[in-house]
């Protein structure tokens, strides 16, 4: 019997949705109505496309209301902050106005002699494989461009975001995007994997977890299958002795804490110019103190509660292996009287921390973060490359030159200057090391979802 994927919202630990995954049969004839599909869709003109694409999140922007309500429940997102539509719409946007540019053909020759070109083609049937901190942006990542470019689309959201990927579905079949063009389906991780090592896909996006990148590698063995992968980050902040102190105090705290701390790029670690340490430290406490951690339906909450009880645990059991290993908790708990002890965390802040301790060194993807003194840039760069992720890094300073020159000796995907925790549609979006591989956004996203193809057209015979 198929066991049933239920969602438990983090906002009262009821069960919020349940849903049946698909059987292997029918998983297979999904895939295959897709491949059926996607030579039509690849064949309307790439103005149709674009419109389609762009109907459908003008009719997910329709459904604002309904989604940041159930955004709260599915993963815990306060309802303040209006869901994830200016950075859908913006990505979106941006990725449809470079599409005729990056899809264009490369003409080497045009000649009475030779028509020598390189071609982009779409893959086929792109694999969406998306997250729950970002369910929507993190998806419209690939997904707006794969359908741009001609592939059909087959998402499968994760189990505590399961109506996001309904709510897509919806959204751009509305928009005319074709039912089996786009599909949303509820698949378990057996089958997920089946289907990736039968080569069901041209190319298959994920992000999550390092382990969860290592079951997708493991599955496309052999099959020459093309993988974006996103994996996770301990994104670090560096804050020199030229740099503005209150604002980087504001940025890289929300940076820290937005969203309960669940960002892929969210700031986990930080560092600062001894001469600025002090301040530093305590500006960031207050800025902490000011926040309202609650019920995620509440107008006045800022902090709701992790996704699941077991995230927290994990962030708890980090927080409590410092302090025993000689770090300073400087938050108390009972500051946060909805910290229950399952999924509402109260955020902290941790001094006195090394790269000894776990929580310095292995993701924590919840509100904590560790801050150490450094006594300049060459310290401050070994710290920073002292990680087995690289996604982004964010320095404070009043001065571009050094931040670029720094930029160049950081093992990192992007380098902030002056902001942290964003994502630019037109820069490529990528990561190193244990973060994965692969590029999206930007006119590089593009070439993630299609393939190259050359035309030699000899126009004589001698």
């Amino acid at each position: 019997m198929t066991k049933t994927i239920r969602l438990i919202s983090p906002a009262d630990g009821e069960v919020y949705a349940e849903r049946t995954p698909l059987t292997g049969a029918e998983a297979r004839a999904s895939v295959a109505r897709a491949r059926a599909a996607q030579p039509a869709w690849a064949a309307l003109p790439l103005n149709e496309r674009i419109a389609r694409v762009q109907a459908g999140i003008t009719a997910l922007n329709a459904m604002k209301d309904e989604i940041v309500q159930e955004l709260a429940g599915q993963m815990g997102r306060p309802v303040r902050y209006g869901g994830e539509f200016g950075g859908v719409n913006d990505r979106t946007a941006y990725m449809a106005a470079i599409a005729a540019e990056a899809l264009a053909p490369t003409v080497v020759e045009d000649s009475d002699r030779f028509q020598r070109e390189i071609r982009r083609e779409p893959v086929g049937v792109v694999f969406v494989v998306a997250p729950w901190n970002y369910p929507f942006l993190t998806a419209v990542n690939t997904i707006v461009p794969a359908l741009i470019a001609g592939n059909a689309v087959v998402l499968k959201h994760a189990s505590q975001t399961l109506l996001a990927g309904e709510r897509l579905a919806e959204a751009l079949h509305q928009g005319g995007v074709p039912a089996d063009v786009f599909q949303n389906v509820v698949l378990d991780h057996q089958t997920t994997e089946e289907l990736i090592a039968e080569r069901s896909f041209g190319f298959v996006n994920f992000t999550g977890s390092v382990k969860g990148g290592q079951a997708i590698e493991r599955a496309a063995a052999g099959t020459f299958t093309a993988t974006g992968l996103e994996l996770g980050g301990k994104d670090p902040g560096y804050v020199r002795a030229d740099a503005d102190l209150d604002a980087a105090v504001d940025g890289l705290m929300d940076g820290a804490m937005f969203n309960s701390g669940q960002c892929c790029c969210g700031i986990e670690r930080i560092y600062v110019h001894e001469s600025l340490y002090d301040a530093f430290v305590e500006k960031s406490v207050a800025w902490v103190m000011a926040q309202k951690l609650g019920n995620p339906y509440h107008a006045d909450t800022t902090m709701g509660p992790m996704a699941n009880r077991r995230f927290a645990e994990v962030v708890r059991g980090q927080i409590a292996d410092a302090v025993a290993e000689g770090a300073r908790a400087l938050i108390d708990p009972a500051a946060f009287p909805a910290d229950d002890g399952g999924a509402y965390l109260a955020p902290q802040v941790l001094v006195d921390v090394t790269h000894d301790m776990r929580v310095m060194r292995e993701e924590s993807f919840g509100p904590v973060v560790g801050i150490m003194p450094v006594k300049d840039d060459d310290e401050a760069v070994a710290l920073m490359n002292d990680c087995d992720y690289g996604l982004t890094v964010s320095v404070w300073t009043a001065d571009a030159d050094a931040a670029a020159e720094l930029g160049a000796r950081l093992e990192t995907g992007t380098v902030f200057m002056n902001r942290c925790d964003y994502l630019d549609p037109a820069l490529c979006w990528t990561g190193c090391k244990d973060t994965g591989r692969g590029a999206a956004l930007s006119n590089l996203g593009y070439l993630a979802v299609t393939r190259p193809k050359s035309y030699h057209l000899k126009k004589v015979t001698k």
